[in-house]
């Protein structure tokens, strides 16, 4: 019996893509990503905060409420105040980079699974404000690097860990309002409550449960997007505040420059240089002196013009009321002649409405 090609074809084909698909399936999954989504599973998300975890992503990084390292590694897990119940996976000691896990004000319950102190690198629990029952883990001391500890508000039971008393460089306990009971021993930390455990406060000293502390809320940088408008927001008000002292700088820059520039004509016109034009016996002022008299050379002083430049009404320092020609736009050796010579002529005039010239001398740059 004679096979027909197109079914050989067929079966070829569909070996192909069964082989393909199993040699896919196979190959292992991060197990950043298998832990993340076990967790995901066992939790209950009516905002859907979670919604973007995808199980068959490679990359866990643009999650949001997860944050990474530079080499792309898992080091926080966060969503506080979303509403979430359920409970929390063992799945979470897989992620074995965490530094922060930020789970408070939700409604998580059962146990607080001992896994979670299998993390060598976590800084900071808080799973406070929950409903999380049971004991807390005796190996909660296996948590060598953590600084900051918030258990309270929950149901907790049990004696008082006291391994809790051998993490080296922890500084911040709150197991508030549960329902421990035991011996509390001595912390060397900065910060501890102990507040709202009546099976402890009854039989120990006052002290120990008088402290009642409201801690801040902690600041942890996690890829969502609320996260991501802060970030905005801060830098917009960073280029904001930048621009604005720019500006500041600028204009006293501008006017400290101005400011010099009139000190430095002031300055230049009472030295004695090379270039003064001098008028004989004739008497002669500083520059300075005729910028006062003149208000600065002001316009309203002005009494004519002529064509080498304005005549201005001023008065000195002895009450003395004199005329200021000002020398303008007089172009080479000639020009100054011309002047000088103008200025000759005014200063031998007689007149008995013409007081005696008083002739200034003339700098270079007084134009």
């Amino acid at each position: 019996m004679k096979k027909d090609p197109s079914f050989l074809f067929s079966f070829i084909s569909f070996l192909l893509l069964c082989f393909s698909t199993c040699s896919l399936s196979s190959q292992p999954r991060n197990p950043e990503v298998e832990a993340l989504i076990n967790i995901k599973n066992d939790l209950h998300d009516p905002h859907g905060v979670l919604n973007n975890w995808d199980e068959f992503s490679v990359d866990p990084c643009s999650w949001t409420m997860i944050s990474c390292s530079p080499d792309n590694l898992v080091i926080g897990l966060g969503a506080p105040s979303q509403s979430l119940s359920g409970t929390l996976s063992a799945s979470i000691a897989n992620l074995t980079n965490l530094r922060q896990v930020l789970l408070q004000n939700n409604n998580i319950s059962g146990n607080i699974p001992p896994e979670l102190c299998s993390l060598p690198k976590l800084q900071t629990l808080d799973l406070s404000n929950n409903r999380f029952s049971g004991e807390i883990p005796g190996s909660v001391n296996q948590l060598s690097s953590l600084l900051y500890l918030r258990l309270n508000n929950n149901s907790l039971s049990g004696p008082f860990p006291a391994s809790l008393s051998q993490i080296p460089h922890l500084s911040f306990v709150d197991l508030s309002y549960n329902n421990l009971r035991g011996p509390v021993p001595k912390f060397p930390v900065k910060t501890f409550n102990i507040a709202g455990n009546p099976l402890i406060c009854r039989s120990s000293p006052p002290e120990i449960c008088s402290g009642s502390i409201n801690p801040s809320p902690l600041s942890v940088s996690l890829s969502s997007s609320s996260g991501r408008k802060t970030n905005v927001l801060a830098v917009a008000l960073g280029v904001s505040l930048g621009f604005a002292v720019s500006v500041i700088l600028s204009l006293a820059f501008i006017w400290y420059r101005k400011k010099q520039r009139r000190l430095m004509i002031l300055r230049l016109s009472d030295k004695q240089e090379e270039g003064l034009l001098g008028l004989g016996n004739l008497k002669s002022f500083t520059f300075r002196e005729l910028h006062v008299a003149t208000d600065g050379f002001s316009s309203k002083h002005i009494l004519g013009a002529g064509g080498f430049g304005n005549v201005y009404r001023g008065k000195l320092g002895d009450g003395t009321m004199v005329a200021v020609k000002r020398l303008k736009d007089v172009n080479g050796t000639s020009g100054n002649s011309q002047f000088r010579t103008e200025l000759e002529m005014i200063s031998l005039a007689v007149h008995r409405n013409l007081l005696l010239a008083s002739v200034n001398r003339l700098l270079r740059e007084f134009q």
